[in-house]
């Protein structure tokens, strides 16, 4: 970028124009602004010795437009200032030519307000926004009288209105004073951006007033700036107002969405960068006609309600209910497909489910979801160089097996141990399993889901009689059950369970109307092993629901029952630990975690105080720690096993970076 302070009268001299982005918000400067800037400019006229008076920035970034024709530059920041100051001098040379002097007025017009020399819209040094741009154009073409121009009701002639009153309260006025003010003495930061520049960076550093400038509106103007003029109004109705309109705030991430489709992950801040390189005055309008067009299912996407069938609207609420924004590329490529009849809505809602399954089993299995977004855009290639048309349902479940997709061993036996319920969005995509799940047993009649809520068979809160009822390692259970998918139901009676015993709450679920909670009817307790036989039968249901869709080929230890086993070796991230039994495991995955990451290790000690701890008084059988903290140890080797497959999970890391070798 090049910065120099200059003054006005360098700003505005030469062949140049400055574009105001189009369809940018327009002039709002009101009575307030333009007091302030005139109380300064009739200030510096009445000294004798003028200073220099720094009145703000201008921004602007050289740019071409079709037809080319003079100097152009999209003016970033600085409209309201450069709008008022013009309005001014456009006052100036009104007045000097009511009163007869040609020559002053012909200097201001020429060499500050027009390209004389110039045709059309290159004959003006400022366009504004189109709302604004005609009645600037007829204020700049003064015909002997601007009285017909300043009856409208438009802030620009307001502004001239309000500045003529103040001039008349000048005594004997000299114009040529005013305007050398006015050029010589407003003293201005002048920015220009470089072509490596980043405007949108620049503008929210400098513009501290106003809404911040997107890198939407960069875009939209970057377009217009390579459509033809006469083309411009059309294009602007027809295609970009409709896409805004439906969009809103998400127009941004749109489009980035819409040049991932490419294959490539696209960052937010390089979005206006490549779209430069994409788009030119030879195929702006045609881009622009397939981004208008593909915003029809973005709009789908972000709201189901848009779209007509109801199996696929169906199938998009449920997705949007696990949060798959990272796969709005793969998306909008499969709907435009589907909505071209390149194939059938069978095929279309095959692969909706397919992402479907995708993410849950990743889910399910604590898989991290950073590298989603990098995951999905490079399938569109894939699935378009190597697969017809009407394989792309096949292809597509082909492609994902392959990026870290869990087998049904893994998936079967996380489910049954891990946390399904807790902070973020896991309560939303547990909530979803536990419905689809009451929804496999084919009710007769429709169940209103919505007014279910999560609830936790053995209760948050336990009293002393649940403490009692689950036995001398009720601690153990409380701390590594609690949240397991067998302990967790949907019940519209939250608030009458609450922590009631459990006789009370068996009552409760033989008067539910849902299908899962029959399961409780036949049963005495609810202890521990009542808990993991229940995890393991609704993981079953699971798998039947989402269905693997490749081979299976290997079993792993780690996620295999372990009781009866003994350890013999353990890695961490690839690092190897030389383990004599499940107490060593616990340890080193606990020193890990502190090493790795002290904070993540500080929500252990929060979230299972009856296991970890700084006070080794709480324990029965204790190791310290390399960080004196103290860890119960006195688990069997399957609490050992889940009580680390948990704690690894606050570390986002997966069964493939926790691995132990038994016999």
């Amino acid at each position: 970028m090049n910065a120099q302070q200059t003054i006005l009268q360098d700003i505005l001299e030469g062949t140049k124009q400055y574009i105001v982005p189009l369809f940018q918000r327009t002039y709002s400067w009101g009575k307030n602004e333009w007091g302030t800037l005139w109380d300064d400019l009739i200030s510096l006229y009445e000294m004798d010795n003028p200073r220099p008076h720094f009145i703000g920035s201008i921004v602007n970034m050289p740019t071409t437009s079709i037809p080319e024709g003079v100097s152009k530059y999209m003016l970033i920041d600085g409209q309201q200032r450069l709008t008022t100051l013009l309005l001014i001098l456009i006052l100036l040379r009104d007045k000097a030519l009511e009163k007869g002097d040609e020559d002053f007025a012909s200097e201001i017009n020429n060499t500050l307000v027009v390209n004389p020399y110039k045709k059309e819209n290159d004959y003006f040094k400022l366009m504004p926004t189109q709302v604004d741009r005609k009645v600037f154009q007829r204020l700049v073409k003064y015909n002997g009288s601007n009285s017909e121009i300043k009856k409208k009701n438009n802030q620009l002639t307001q502004a001239y209105t309000f500045f003529e009153k103040k001039l008349r309260q000048v005594k004997n006025s000299d114009f040529n004073g005013l305007k050398k003010i006015i050029t010589n003495y407003f003293s201005v930061v002048s920015i220009v951006l470089d072509p490596d520049d980043n405007p949108h960076l620049v503008f929210e550093s400098l513009n501290s007033k106003g809404r911040p400038l997107t890198h939407a509106d960069l875009i939209r103007n970057y377009f217009f700036m390579r459509i033809h003029m006469d083309k411009q109004q059309e294009a602007y109705e027809e295609l970009w107002k409709p896409m805004e309109e439906k969009l809103g705030e998400y127009l941004t991430e749109y489009i980035r969405h819409y040049l991932m489709k490419k294959g490539t992950f696209i960052k937010q801040t390089d979005v206006y960068y490549i779209l430069k390189e994409r788009v030119n005055a030879e195929n702006a309008v045609t881009i622009l006609e397939d981004l208008a067009r593909s915003a029809f299912f973005y709009q789908r996407l972000l709201n189901p309600k848009f779209e007509k069938s109801a199996e696929i609207r169906e199938q998009l609420n449920r997705l949007n209910r696990i949060e798959v924004t990272t796969a709005y590329p793969l998306l909008l490529t499969l709907y435009q497909k589907y909505d071209d009849r390149i194939f059938s809505e069978c095929q279309f809602i095959e692969c909706l489910k397919t992402i479907e399954n995708f993410l849950i089993r990743r889910f399910i299995c604590g898989i991290p979801t950073n590298q989603l977004n990098k995951i999905f855009p490079p399938v569109i290639p894939q699935l378009e160089n190597k697969y017809k048309i009407e394989e792309f349902h096949l292809g597509l479940k082909e492609i994902l097996q392959s990026k870290g997709y869990p087998k049904n061993q893994e998936f079967r036996s996380r489910l049954a141990e891990n946390r399904m319920y807790g902070a973020g969005d896991r309560n939303n995509k547990t909530r979803l399993i536990l419905e689809t799940i009451e929804s496999s047993y084919g009710h007769k009649e429709n169940v209103d889901v919505s007014k279910l809520s999560i609830e936790h068979v053995m209760p948050q809160t336990l009293s002393e009689w649940w403490q009692d009822h689950l036995g001398d390692e009720w601690e153990v259970t409380y701390e590594l059950y609690l949240h397991n998918i067998g302990n967790l139901t949907l019940t519209a009676y939250n608030a009458e369970l609450y922590n009631a015993e459990f006789t009370k709450k068996k009552e409760l679920y033989r008067d539910s109307h849902l299908e899962m909670n029959r399961y409780f009817t036949s049963l005495d307790c609810w202890r521990k092993e009542d808990i993991e036989k229940r995890a393991h039968y609704l993981s079953k249901k699971a798998l039947e629901i989402w269905p693997y869709f490749g081979s299976e080929d290997y079993e792993d230890a780690s996620i295999m029952d372990v009781t009866g086993t003994t350890p013999q070796a353990l890695w961490i991230l690839e690092q190897y630990f030389e383990v004599k039994n499940w107490r060593d495991v616990l340890e080193n995955t606990l020193n890990t975690i502190a090493e790795l990451e002290p904070e993540k290790f500080e929500i252990l000690l929060n979230e299972y105080p009856k296991l970890i701890s700084r006070d080794k008084n709480k324990f029965r059988a204790v190791r310290e720690l390399p960080n004196s903290t103290y860890v119960e140890v006195n688990l069997s080797a399957q609490a050992i096993k889940r009580f680390c497959i948990q704690a690894m999970e606050t570390l986002e890391l997966t069964s493939e970076d926790w691995k132990i070798q038994t016999t």
